[in-house]
This record gives C-alpha cells, sequence and structure tokens, in this order.
C-alpha cells in the first residue's frame, strides 16, 4: 500500500489528522497500514478502533457514537470505543483497538493494543451446570456470552438441528440468492465449540423438562442435569393444512437444510409459487428472481407486509417486486398443491415446480407447556428473562417480555432480538441483573434495497413520512396518540439508530 497521507482508503493516519477536520459526527475514517481505521472523537479524547464492524463488515466510521461506544449503521451492532467490546448483537467478535496521541492539533494514531479480556468477575455462588436448549440465535449468544463473562462451569447446549449455528438470516438472503458462499454461514467455526468447552450436540431432541429434579430429558431416555436452564427454543414454520404440503418440491424456510433443498429445487425449476407475502417469502421471492425463476406470489393480503410497515411502503415493496419481474396474486389463498402447481381459492391456478410456504411461524412452546411454565401467546418472562419457575430462563422467538418501550408485554420474532436476549439471560443465569431493555430492531433486504426497522407497533393511528419512499430514501414513523412507537427507514441509518436512542430514553 502506498505510503501517501491518503490513498483511497482515506487518510494515513499514522501521519496525524486535524482536529478540526472531525466534523458533527465526530469520526474519522482512515488507514495504518493496511489497516483501515477510525478515530472517534469523545468528549476531548480521541479514541481509535477498527472501521469495520465485525458482523457484515458495516462502515462503523458511517455510524453514531453513543457514550463511549459507537453503533454499526447497518444492523445496529454497538461496540466499546476504549475496548473494542461487542456490546450488543449482531456484533459478536470485538474490534481491535489502537493507541493515539494529540500534537500540534493533530491526531495520530500509533499501534494496535492487545485485546482486552472484558471479562467480569463470576458470582461465587455461579450455578455449575447451565443447559441450554436450542442452537439459534439466543441460545448462540448466551454460550458464547456466558465464556466472555468468565463463566467456567459446565455448558451444554442441546439443538435439534443437524448444523451448528448458522446465520440464520442469510439463508433467506444472500447465501439463497447464491451471493454468498456457504462457508460465510458458521456462526463459528467448529473449533470454537471445543475451545470454549461449549458440550454442543446435535440432532438431540429434548423431550421433557423435570423441574422438580432439574433435569431435561431427552429422546433416548437420557438425562441431562441442570442448575440453570435457558429455553431458547425458537419457532417453527406454520404448515397449511391443505393437500400436497408433503409433496417433495414443496419447501418451508427455517433452516440450512431447509435452504440447500429450495437451491437444490431452484437448480432444476422454472417457475416457483411462494406462498405468503411475509418478509421471509418476499426474501425468498426475491433471491430466486436473482438466480432466474420467474416467481409467483400468493397472498390473502391486500398489499404486501401492509400490517407491519403500512399501505404506503407496502405499495412501495409490491411496487419493487414487480419491477423485477414478480407476479403477485393477492386477497387469495392456496387450496392445495400437486406435482405441478397450485390451485387458488378463487379459483384456477398456478402451475409451478417449485412452492416455498412462508406462511409465518408459530413459537415453539411444548416443552415449556409440559413444563407447567406461564404461556401467554409465548413463554412469560420477566424483566430478567427468567420464567415463572425460578432458575428456567426463556429467550428469542419464544419469549413475551415486559417491554418498557410500547409499556406491554410483548413478543418479537427477530434475529437480534433474539441474540440480544440470549446475551442479557447470560448474564443473568449466573448472578447478574441487568434487564432486558433494548428496542427490539430487524432489517429486511430486498434486492438492493435494505428496510431497517426499530420499535415495535402492533397498531398505530398515524404514519408520518420524511423524505420520498419511492425515491428510496425516507423515515417513516408510526406514531399512537402522538407517541412514536416504531420507526422504519430506506437508506436513511443514522436516522435508525438516532431513533434507537431516543426510544432507549423514551420508556413508558
Amino acid at each position: 500500500m502506498s505510503s501517501d497521507a491518503t490513498n483511497e482508503n482515506g487518510p494515513d493516519l499514522t501521519q496525524g489528522v486535524a482536529i478540526e477536520s472531525f466534523g458533527d459526527s465526530g469520526l474519522q475514517a482512515g488507514h495504518v497500514g493496511d489497516d483501515r481505521v477510525m478515530i472517534a472523537r469523545v468528549g476531548d479524547e480521541f479514541l481509535a478502533v477498527d472501521a469495520a464492524c465485525t458482523h457484515y463488515h458495516g462502515p462503523l466510521d458511517e455510524g453514531l457514537i453513543v457514550g463511549d461506544t459507537v453503533r454499526c449503521p447497518w444492523h445496529h451492532a454497538c461496540f466499546s470505543l476504549r475496548t473494542g467490546a461487542a456490546l450488543r448483537a449482531p456484533g459478536l467478535s470485538p474490534v481491535g483497538c489502537w493507541s493515539t496521541a494529540v500534537r500540534d492539533g493533530k491526531v495520530f494514531v500509533l499501534q494496535r493494543l492487545a485485546p482486552s479480556s472484558g471479562s467480569i468477575e463470576v458470582p461465587g455462588q455461579a450455578p455449575q451446570k447451565i443447559v441450554i436448549v436450542g442452537g439459534g440465535a439466543a441460545g448462540f449468544a448466551a454460550a458464547e456470552r456466558l465464556r466472555q463473562l468468565g463463566y467456567a462451569g459446565n455448558l451444554t447446549m442441546l439443538s435439534d438441528d443437524d448444523a451448528a449455528p448458522v446465520d440464520r438470516p442469510n439463508l433467506s438472503k444472500d447465501y439463497l440468492a447464491g451471493s454468498a458462499p456457504e462457508d460465510w454461514l458458521p456462526l463459528r467455526d467448529s473449533a470454537f465449540y471445543a475451545d470454549q468447552r461449549i458440550d454442543l450436540r446435535l440432532k438431540v431432541s429434548v423431550v421433557r423438562i423435570h423441574t422438580a429434579t432439574q433435569e431435561v430429558e431427552l429422546s433416548d431416555g437420557s438425562k441431562v442435569p441442570y442448575d440453570r436452564l435457558l429455553l431458547a427454543t425458537g419457532a417453527e414454520p406454520v404448515r397449511l393444512p391443505i393437500p400436497g404440503m408433503d409433496l417433495p418440491h414443496v419447501h418451508t424456510l427455517r433452516s440450512l437444510a431447509d435452504s440447500r433443498a429450495i437451491i437444490a429445487g431452484a437448480a432444476n425449476a422454472r417457475r416457483v409459487v411462494v406462498v405468503g407475502a411475509s418478509f421471509i417469502g418476499l426474501e425468498v421471492a426475491a433471491s430466486l428472481r436473482t438466480r432466474g425463476l420467474e416467481v409467483h406470489v400468493v397472498a390473502p393480503d391486500r398489499r404486501p407486509m401492509e400490517r407491519v410497515l403500512g399501505p404506503e411502503m407496502g405499495d412501495f415493496v409490491r411496487q419493487l417486486h414487480e419491477e423485477h419481474g414478480v407476479v403477485f396474486h393477492l386477497e387469495n389463498t392456496i387450496s392445495a398443491i400437486d406435482a405441478n402447481g397450485v390451485s387458488l381459492k378463487a379459483g384456477g391456478r398456478v402451475d409451478a415446480d417449485l412452492v416455498v410456504v412462508g406462511a409465518g411461524v408459530r413459537p415453539r412452546l411444548a416443552l415449556a407447556e409440559q413444563a407447567g411454565l406461564a404461556i401467554d401467546r409465548g413463554v412469560t418472562v420477566d424483566a430478567y428473562l427468567q420464567t415463572s419457575v425460578p432458575g428456567i430462563f426463556a429467550a428469542g422467538d419464544i419469549a413475551r417480555w415486559p417491554d418498557p418501550h410500547s409499556g406491554a408485554a410483548i413478543r418479537a420474532e427477530h434475529w437480534v432480538v433474539a441474540q440480544r436476549q440470549g446475551q442479557t439471560a447470560a448474564m443473568n443465569m449466573i448472578g447478574g441483573r441487568e434487564k432486558f431493555d433494548a428496542v427490539p430492531f430487524f432489517w429486511s433486504q430486498h434486492y438492493d434495497v435494505p428496510i431497517n426497522y426499530v420499535g415495535h407497533a402492533e397498531s398505530w393511528d398515524a404514519i408520518s413520512v420524511d423524505g420520498s419512499i419511492e425515491g428510496r430514501d425516507c423515515v417513516l414513523r408510526y406514531l399512537r396518540d402522538g407517541r412514536v412507537l416504531a420507526v422504519a427507514s430506506i437508506y436513511r441509518d443514522i436516522d435508525s439508530l438516532r431513533a434507537e436512542v431516543e426510544m432507549e430514553s423514551d420508556s413508558v
């Protein structure tokens, strides 16, 4: 790399940048040799860290400083500017830290610092045996955070999947579209679990929880004892009660095996019917259009995603997909599937040699119900994610928690929410008292258009629009009684981050 003060990666930070060059964002990116680094101004201090988010390599220098942390503009990961620690999912790995010096009105980056351990002192009464049921976002995040916190006890992770935890959002997005290789999918490589002494057991089915003896029973009759238990069983796709759902060319999408099967089916298919205009359904539609298939979407809605995003954004999403060749059959459902297509309830049929059903998911509650845990359209947990049975916690798609921002008990099927709940549950299972008060966040990708959403609005009485939805440069605020409950945005990353921060300080 050139030793010039400035190149395509910005200024050479070892040569110094003028303090006066820091704009309102307080962030200045450049390079140190081959490393892309950024400097953040925090009051009178200048802190330097790697400039790429460890999640999807988002540009942290385009993010938002909050206190002595920085938040990624793409998917709202949060990192400490002092230690580089990944504080909040979806960022799981730390960013590197660099030393700095200020001389003659300039800030210089000096050298990379040794990683900080970041562990806390685990209480002496911490449990000896923790069992996690579930191999998804919440379960993995909890296991990793436990070791990061310094927990040294026995840690067992039981998953009925045949693959180690993967980056599930990619299964309907880039991986399904063919633009991300499969080796990007594992959240950690196989050596991680051995190195961290996480007893990951795949293809294991938990059939019963014995709360009196604190054991979980497996399908082979064996039992695994626990002192603390985390239920992170997630959700499963809804299977329609119609003829033909079990045909070999009909798929749902939840696991890596599901995504692989759809990709294999797409290789020899010409036309696909996607059943459902949910986020997953439309991401599948976009991905399969990218693969060159003719795509038809059948859904009962008047507009795609209107229930979550409102009519104007719903119209935009439909138009976006139609611009890419998707054909919609809205206010309609399928009554049967056969080897050559689907029959529509309103009459007629659509020929297809591949069918993907994205009709929503339902939380997997059987274990919690059997164990006698309090249930209310999900597993009821308190602010610390503990269930009605002491020592048993729940996180992810199954958990209904008291949300301080909406003032209601809510359940959200969001990847980032599940990860953050897993991290909070980890702290509390070893004696912490950390409330789960993160603002819900998710993102969806449709071709080259990302939609970010913060907050939770099951209903609203007004939607304000700042910018242009059609111009793909907008912020929508969902209000009830004048109060902002949620914010959706397209290419307004800083506005999305600021909305998150505002909601964090605006609890009911």
